[in-house]
């Protein structure tokens, strides 16, 4: 499988026969430039939500029409997009869509959820995570986030190999926080930070979880630059 940021919060995974855009917050964000766009998008074959807020949903209703691809999300923004005549599916926390190779899980998080619009902000449903699994491997894509005692449930039911956790603090868990939620709840081979380095005001570096979790394989994603498990 190939992991790829697109900074922020924002990936495109290719696993099993799918590529999957997860957030894609693509205009304004200021980590990946325009003439990234086009690899950042080609091939994708669905794309998935986290939570309302703009820096998630970004370009999602736009890419499906382009792209001629569903939105997978939470049934309130799910329903909402298709008002406006988007091709979007919604599911809830512990639903699982199943796709060519790759199973995606809806899992809790802990943060807020609302949706921009002309007319100001709309309820969004509730945030979440996803559960990735594919090709042998689960990630565990927390989305927007704190600390969370159902980590330890999300660990015992899914056992993920890869966290791919927010860190960049202000707005969810930073760094010190998500390394004590990878300590305390999983067993991950692999932890990438994200959600962070997008603005001042978030962490920069990921120094604090490398050297919080020792053993395990902590990768600083680079926008574009595929990591491959």
């Amino acid at each position: 499988m190939k992991i790829i940021w697109l900074g922020h919060g924002a990936f495109r995974f290719e696993i099993g026969n799918e590529v999957l855009l997860v957030d894609p917050w693509i205009t304004g964000n200021p980590s990946i430039r325009d003439d990234q766009v086009a690899q950042a998008i080609t091939g994708t074959t669905a794309i998935f939500i986290s939570h309302g807020h703009g820096d998630h949903t970004g370009d999602a209703a736009r890419l499906s029409g382009e792209l001629g691809v569903k939105v997978y999300t939470i049934v309130e923004l799910a329903n909402y997009w298709k008002s406006k005549g988007v091709d979007a599916q919604g599911f809830n926390k512990g639903g699982t869509i199943t796709l060519d190779g790759v199973a995606v899980t809806m899992v809790s998080a802990s943060h807020s959820s609302s949706m921009p619009t002309e007319n100001g902000p709309i309820y969004g449903g509730t945030e979440a995570g996803f559960m990735i699994a594919g090709e042998g491997k689960t990630i565990y894509f927390s989305g927007d986030t704190d600390v969370m005692a159902d980590m330890m449930v999300f660990e015992e039911l899914h056992h993920p190999q890869i966290g791919i956790l927010s860190a960049g603090g202000h707005f969810t868990m930073d760094m010190a926080r998500a390394t004590y939620a990878a300590k305390r709840f999983f067993n991950f081979e692999t932890v990438i930070p994200c959600h962070y380095r997008t603005f001042p005001m978030l962490e920069q570096n990921a120094d604090k979880m490398k050297e919080g979790l020792p053993g395990v394989q902590v990768i600083e994603p680079e926008v574009l630059q595929a990591i491959e498990l």
